[in-house]
């Protein structure tokens, strides 16, 4: 008995160890293939070590589990709010990037996870409720989503599939394709191929449903999304042809991005004051902030010259405006390039400095942007805003930031065993879409509100569209069959 004991804690250790398993652990050094500079005045091993150090404050601050479930984590916002889901999404890339280096990390991924699948939206529920108000947040109208934070969410499942593996309690790899095809279905505009607001954006109001924030054009993770569901280049190419636009037409000058972009549609521009958030909604703030550090990872991981040539113009320009001098940064400019504060902390500077690594003629001004990240804006100063952006920052800078190929993902074995379909949008005057994962030959029909059959037929394609711009307004229920199942989603026609 004593000997069939031991036996069984050898072999529960054994199993714990393998379960923890991690394939790229912190710091994994990656190769930018991106032409770029690291920041000289630290060695390697320091740039390493200062970026631990700040997780290992972070973490301490904002990483909480006191909601009442143990196993539940969140990442705390503040603000009004304990979390929402921008800060749910960075937490977990943040986590399976330190994984190796914290031997904890998994237990803290499917913590921060949990709480993502405990706090749906009510509009598609494998997406999150962007704010969570307090622990005991109930379900309300205003409980949709935010694209950010789920374009994160997904990207971060397919980084804990790298590490982990997908043979465990969770199965990262499917998980990440179940908010993928979410995300597609209601939070990328289906005419625009512009990235959506949210998945509460919707025709009946164009104003929003045109409507997209540059800080959400995040090219590296669309390009890995791409190995999922081949729309994602398109949906690449339209966040740079915007970019490209918006620099030409209105920033020609300083390169600067808005916050919101509206009329994605026909003539796109800047969003006007209060548009969604505040009076500086058409300026250079504190959501298009983000753009040098998403924009910069594309450049040194994919090696994008559209990445390139947007951050050219904008260092170019805030070299000269500064004169070089960091503490001359705002934290926010009109597109015109006038500063609209004289102060700054890392929510600014900490993506001005990634985008500083391409500029490989200038390795002071890196340098000095750098030793202001490190220095000025420490984790007792700064906000969960600020603190997270700053380490997401430094994961780049350190060369420590990458995104699993299609090769590792190994998409075609997923595809092949799951029976998923998405009908979408809920409300459409013209177009509905529907996609389905290797279901051929799928059988449809459409009901009205009264059960009579409007119209029925065969989907032989992935990827379908019906019209019912001839139908009357009003409620119709769409049904599709399958050999083991039927789907049924209610389609409002306007």
């Amino acid at each position: 008995m004593k000997i069939l004991t031991i036996l069984l804690i050898t072999i529960l250790k054994i199993n714990i160890i393998f379960a923890q398993i991690t394939n790229k652990p912190f710091p994994n050094h990656t190769n930018y293939t991106g032409k770029h500079i690291k920041p000289n005045l630290y060695t390697q091993t320091e740039l390493d070590h200062q970026t631990q150090i700040f997780y290992d404050e972070w973490k301490q601050k904002y990483l909480k589990n006191d909601c009442g479930n143990s196993d539940e984590y969140y990442i705390f916002s503040g603000d009004g709010a304990i979390n929402v889901s921008e800060a749910q999404g960075y937490g977990m890339m943040i986590t399976a990037y330190f994984a190796g280096y914290d031997v904890n990390a998994k237990i803290l991924f499917d913590g921060l996870y949990k709480f993502y699948k405990s706090h749906p939206s009510n509009i598609n529920n494998n997406l999150m409720d962007w704010q969570q108000i307090t622990c005991n947040d109930s379900p309300s109208e205003d409980d949709d989503a935010a694209s950010d934070g789920d374009i994160d969410i997904a990207f971060a499942l397919l980084l804990a599939h790298i590490q982990w593996g997908s043979n465990g309690n969770t199965n990262y790899l499917f998980e990440a394709q179940v908010i993928i095809n979410a995300i597609i279905q209601d939070e990328i505009n289906q005419y625009t191929l512009a990235v959506k607001l949210g998945d509460w954006c919707d025709e009946t109001d164009a104003n929003y449903f045109y409507g997209t924030r540059p800080s959400d054009f995040i090219t590296d993770h669309f390009k890995v999304f791409n190995c999922i569901d081949n729309k994602w280049n398109n949906v690449v190419n339209t966040c740079y042809s915007l970019i490209s636009n918006l620099q030409s037409n209105y920033s020609p000058t300083t390169g600067l991005i808005p916050d919101f972009i509206i009329n994605t549609n026909t003539n796109p521009e800047p969003a006007g004051t209060q548009y969604l958030e505040d009076i500086t909604d058409g300026e250079y703030s504190y959501n298009a902030c983000r753009a040098p550090w998403r924009l910069g990872t594309d450049y040194l991981i994919n090696n994008d010259l559209r990445a390139e040539n947007a951050l050219k113009k904008i260092n170019s320009w805030l070299i000269s405006s500064t004169n070089t001098i960091v503490d001359s940064i705002s934290n926010g400019y009109t597109l015109n390039g006038s500063p609209l504060f004289n102060w700054n902390d890392a929510t600014f500077i900490g993506p001005f400095t990634v985008s500083a690594m391409l500029d490989t003629t200038n390795q002071t001004w890196l340098n000095d942007l750098y030793k202001e990240l490190l220095t000025n804006n420490n984790i007792i100063d700064g906000d969960y805003y600020s603190n997270t952006i700053k380490l997401l920052s430094m994961i780049t800078i350190s060369g420590n930031y990458w995104v699993p190929d299609c090769n590792s993902l190994n998409i075609n074995n997923l595809k092949g065993t799951q029976n998923n379909i998405w009908i979408y949008p809920t409300k459409t005057n013209g177009i509905i879409y529907i996609n389905f994962v290797n279901n051929r030959n799928t059988a449809y029909n459409i009901t009205n509100i009264n059960g009579k059959i409007i119209s029925n037929g065969v989907l032989e394609n992935n990827f379908n569209t019906i019209n019912i711009s001839s139908y009357n307004n009003g409620i119709y229920f769409i049904s599709i069959s399958t050999n083991d199942k039927i789907v049924t989603k209610k389609i409002i026609k306007f």
